[in-house]
């Protein structure tokens, strides 16, 4: 297959490229702008490690004309790239429009004229649930199913819900293979640690360098966590069973197993590094949700997919790759 990454050098990106670079019947093309910290050690770890053809291309994915060729060859184009911190998008809402929604639409639209039979898979978000509060524990035991009502707070949450609907649209309407995943907070190696880029990987690097933890709220919110070599095997098992799933949308987290509050999985931090990180509490933010655990029920059904890391296992394998990367 030839597979196009958008936002291939950063965190997700990288462990899928290389993923699905390890086959040698697959050729691999990712685009990056490198912006982000800690992706240019990422593209020399793909430069380094695949086996398969690989390529790079250096642009910003709203740059259309400087990959098309990628997006005429493409068999499958996995969308990562965009902006991704509800935080940056309060400070900057341009920014985060003109990448998330600029971008992804450019994207899509160039897919539908110059390639409509490729396969589109999307990273979308659980923020397109808005702010669920802790009563969605009671009124969903099982976790949080893709029938909850969308709210999109925060221009994050408008973003990436406004490429969620157009990707489930141009199934709708144009017959593009599209699949949309809502991904709960994903984590493990290639995960620099930095703030807006996941918070288990950043409370993780604290506490190895000894600085503080902010925590905005209590701390009880609850999150489950998604080890990022299970998101793949879902990607995977998305394009392996796209007569089935094209134009669905899916929840895709750790499930009920791997729900921890913010609180717990410091707790689990110090045991595991043997640190004791100072906490400092700040209000809570815009968009925060309160509480949120997929319900994998439908993946598990049309995918026959679930998570098989659990987090003590998987933040043990995050830990290690820090150890040896980042300190």
């Amino acid at each position: 297959m030839n597979i196009l990454i958008t936002g291939g050098a950063g965190f997700i990106g990288t462990n899928t490229a290389f993923y699905f670079g390890k086959t040698k019947n697959n050729d691999i093309t990712i685009i990056d702008n490198l912006s982000r910290i800690g992706t240019d050690k990422n593209l020399l770890f793909l430069k380094k490690n695949i086996t398969s053809s690989f390529r790079f291309i250096n642009t910003n994915v709203q740059n259309i004309e400087s990959y098309l060729s990628a997006i005429k060859n493409a068999d499958v184009i996995i969308h990562l790239a965009g902006q991704t911190a509800v935080t940056t998008s309060l400070l900057n809402p341009k920014v985060d429009f003109s990448s998330n929604i600029e971008g992804g639409f450019a994207l899509l639209e160039a897919a539908r004229i110059n390639n409509p039979k490729a396969i589109i898979l999307y990273a979308s978000t659980n923020k397109v649930y808005g702010n669920l509060n802790l009563h969605v524990r009671k009124a969903h035991p099982n976790g949080v199913s893709e029938n909850e009502r969308l709210e999109f707070i925060s221009p994050y949450g408008c973003s990436k819900g406004t490429i969620d609907q157009y990707m489930q649209d141009y199934y709708r309407s144009f017959g593009i293979r599209t699949v949309v995943f809502r991904q709960s907070c994903v984590y493990g190696p290639h995960q620099m640690g930095v703030e807006d880029q996941g918070w288990v990987a950043h409370f993780s690097n604290q506490i190895l360098h000894n600085k503080s933890i902010t925590l905005f709220g209590d701390g009880n919110q609850v999150r489950d966590l998604l080890y990022v070599d299970d998101l793949i095997k879902a990607y995977k098992c998305a394009i392996e069973k796209m007569h089935i799933v094209s134009g669905q949308v899916f929840n895709i987290g750790g499930g009920k197993k791997n729900a921890y509050s913010l609180l717990q999985v410091i707790a689990l931090l110090k045991k595991k590094t043997g640190s004791i990180p100072s906490l400092n509490y700040l209000a809570e933010r815009l968009g925060d949700q309160k509480y949120f655990v997929s319900d994998n029920s439908k993946a598990k059904r049309l995918l026959n997919w679930q998570p098989t890391t659990s987090f003590k296992k998987g933040i043990t394998s995050l830990i290690s790759w820090q150890q040896k990367n980042l300190l």
